[in-house]
């Protein structure tokens, strides 16, 4: 894999409550209307709602802390002798831990069940912790987690306690999966065994040419895993038409860090119920260290594996038509969870559940040739900690449906829309764009390359344009630490986003504001709803200059407030601050005019340079230069110059000005009289607006001027007092 990072100049309510709580229950097969995020074999609890003799951290939402990667953005730390003791959420007999422990150290846990010490202890190393990816701009150390999991060796009942205590290294615990694990399948008639074709159960002997036997042996069949663990040296190839099948994750496991690599295959795969454990403890995007790495083929399956310490679970090229990847686990990778990466028809990814990758844990990127109908449906992710949940980067038709996305940080969204290419031909946008039904807890992070916030759901007209229709329905946003939607052009540009429609979308406290819109295009929201709004409910500011448009369907409460200083980020939880009377509201703003002769454009009438200046065709009185100010204002000043140079000479223009609220209706503000451009005092006029004035669209209106045959300003200046 391999992609730069996006830079930019600085300038459901149930499942939201059950993880602010500590636990998180997805055990029954979702409703006809799809809850967000996976039917999970596991209840998860957090350690921090749990009983501790230990020191909790967090909350905290700094890049490069330990807390802020944790899930719910807290955690408990033990030192020898202290420990977490959590009550069962249900009967189990497995466990799995997310934990970190300082750099360079490995260790212990013991554990106690019901006060009694169990021989076993559960294994916790730095070893695939702790990554570096200096390449990647505004990126620290990040990846301070990892996993680790014990069958316990006996049944634990709703309500016992389960203890996990420190020995001799220190241990933050994050979260803890408690699970019911079946026993191990048994070997389907017919099957090929790896162990009868030479495989090693106990992982010592090398177990490649076994597989590779196996394989060849079973063309339209099943290689059959038995429980064990399997070393496997090298990947395999020309895997196509076969069953590759475990007795399950926690019993088949396989050791490689590289286990599929091919460019195509005719298809029909199926990988089930095994574990594939990597060792890969850095990011190197020039190695193929991934669980998949390439192409399955047409009508291939992936399901019920658990995936592990890899750089990407699947990182998928070539022909993947029809693909479906469902009900699998993937951990602790150092970058992608999944990814689509290109000419993707057909993919269904529904219904896994992913934790702590270094880069987007589901990600379609269109590189070479565009993804289509292809769709994220059904997934539960939490901690993606160096970019997004979900990231579509390009792509025709394409759906996210019904997922859960917890915890993002540094350089990442919930979910981000994307017209960022990474490296050519790649392929924008297009057709019908599905955002629907998605929960997104505490989504949104600083990005240091930026200095400033994204959003809990972005949409980014990074390289080109957004024209695709985005349709974002049914979205829960709860805890943002800082915005709920943001629309951006992550590069500077000021690309727009066009033809989005939010509708149905419940916010439930965010940090800044519901609306992050920093760049130019339009959005219609519908039934939107928020409480809890930090600073503001819009931040309309497009960077370099430009106009957002938000129109508003209806039934939209909670954020009608609009952030007053396009000089300032807003701050969590700061409120709105009064709005600065000295700001000129019309610097950089979109301008428009009745018309205009060579460079002498109406951008050059709200640049901040009275060296510059917008001129009108000539003898073809009256002309108007229009300004959007972004947001309703009670403008009570506009100051009108020209270039402020002697061989600009005295003159008079003939001029009224005129608002509207809405950039249709339009009424007169100010009525026409000659005003007055001397070098002498600075080529500058000041008109006084009345006292009961509202406006967003300014406009002046010329219909004269002594000096030459058209109308001539260099710059348009609104103020509140």
């Amino acid at each position: 894999m391999s992609r730069s990072v996006r830079r930019m100049p600085a300038s459901a309510a149930a499942v939201a409550v059950a993880l602010a709580a500590g636990m998180l229950s997805v055990t029954v097969a979702p409703p006809a209307a799809a809850a967000s995020g996976a039917t999970l074999p596991f209840t998860s609890v957090e350690a921090e709602s749990a009983t501790t003799t230990g020191t909790k951290i967090g909350p905290d939402y700094t890049q490069g802390t330990l807390a802020s990667e944790a899930s719910g953005r807290q955690a408990v730390r033990l030192t020898a002798g202290q420990r977490v003791e959590f009550t069962a959420p249900r009967a189990a007999n497995a466990v799995n831990l997310a934990y970190s422990v300082p750099d360079g150290q490995s260790g212990t846990l013991d554990v106690y069940v019901n006060g009694t010490k169990l021989a076993k202890t559960l294994a916790v190393t730095s070893r695939y912790s702790y990554v570096d990816t200096s390449w990647i701009a505004g990126a620290k150390t990040h990846h301070f987690f990892d996993n680790s999991r014990l069958l316990l060796g006996l049944n634990v009942q709703a309500g016992d306690k389960i203890a996990f205590q420190a020995t001799s290294v220190q241990v933050t615990v994050d979260v803890a999966d408690f699970e019911q694990v079946a026993a191990a399948a048994t070997k389907p008639a017919g099957a090929v065994s790896v162990v009868d074709k030479g495989a090693d159960p106990s992982g010592v002997g090398d177990s490649t040419a076994a597989f590779r036997s196996a394989i060849a042996a079973a063309p339209g069949g099943v290689v059959w895993i038995p429980p064990g663990d399997y070393k496997i040296t090298s990947s395999l190839s020309g895997v196509q038409n076969v069953t590759l099948q475990g007795a399950g994750s926690w019993y088949s496991v396989v050791r490689t860090s590289r286990f599929i690599d091919q460019t195509s295959s005719s298809g029909s795969v199926r990988l089930k119920d095994f574990a594939v454990i990597g060792d890969v403890t850095e990011r190197v995007d020039s190695n193929p260290d991934n669980f998949v790495n390439g192409s399955l083929g047409p009508n291939s399956t992936v399901s019920g594996m658990w995936i592990q310490h890899l750089k990407v679970g699947l990182w998928l090229t070539g022909n993947n038509d029809n693909l479906v990847v469902e009900n699998n686990r993937i951990l602790d990778t150092t970058a992608d969870g999944l990814n689509l990466n290109g000419n993707a028809h057909g993919v269904r990814v529904r219904n896994n559940f992913l934790r702590n990758q270094g880069d987007d844990s589901l990600a379609m990127w269109s590189l070479n040739a565009p993804d289509s109908n292809s769709s994220f449906e059904n997934n539960t992710i939490s901690q993606p900690n160096l970019a997004n949940g979900i990231a579509i980067y390009g792509g025709t038709d394409i759906a996210v449906r019904n997922n859960l996305i917890s915890d993002t940080n540094a350089l990442g969204s919930g979910i981000a829309i994307s017209n960022q290419k990474f490296l050519d031909p790649f392929y924008p946008l297009a057709g019908t764009i599905t955002v629907d039904g998605n929960t997104i807890v505490r989504g949104g992070a600083i990005n240091p390359n930026w200095g400033h916030p994204m959003g809990a759901l972005r949409v980014d007209a990074y390289d080109s344009a957004i024209n695709a229709t985005v349709n974002i329905t049914n979205t829960t946003i709860t805890d943002s630490p800082y915005s709920a939607f943001e629309f951006v052009s992550g590069s500077g540009r000021g690309l727009a986003t066009n033809n989005v429609n939010v509708t149905g979308a419940t916010v439930n406290k965010v940090g800044t504001v519901v609306v992050q819109a920093e760049t130019p295009g339009a959005a219609k929201f519908t039934n939107v709803t928020a409480t809890g709004v930090g600073a503001a409910g819009i931040y309309n500011c497009p960077y370099p200059s430009g106009t957002f448009t938000l129109t508003n369907g209806g039934g939209n409460t909670g954020w009608d407030s609009t952030w007053s200083n396009c000089s300032a980020w807003p701050q969590p939880g700061t409120g709105n601050p009064a709005p600065d009377p000295t700001t000129n509201l019309a610097k950089g703003r979109a301008a428009t005019a009745t018309g205009s002769v060579d460079v002498y454009t109406p951008a050059k009438a709200v640049d901040g340079d009275a060296n510059t200046y917008w001129e009108s065709p000539s003898n073809a009185f009256p002309q108007a230069l229009t300004v959007d100010l972004g947001s309703t204002q009670a403008a009570r000043r506009v100051v009108l110059k020209l270039p402020p140079a002697t061989a600009w000479g005295a003159r008079t223009q003939t001029l009224s000005v005129q608002g509207s609220t809405d950039g249709s209706s339009y009424s007169t503000v100010v009525a026409s009289t000659g005003y007055r451009f001397d070098p002498a005092t600075g080529n500058t006029v000041t008109v006084s607006l009345p006292s009961t004035t509202n406006l967003r669209y300014l406009r002046v209106n010329v219909t004269g001027n002594t000096g030459w045959p058209a109308a001539q300003l260099s710059e348009v200046e609104a103020y509140l007092s």
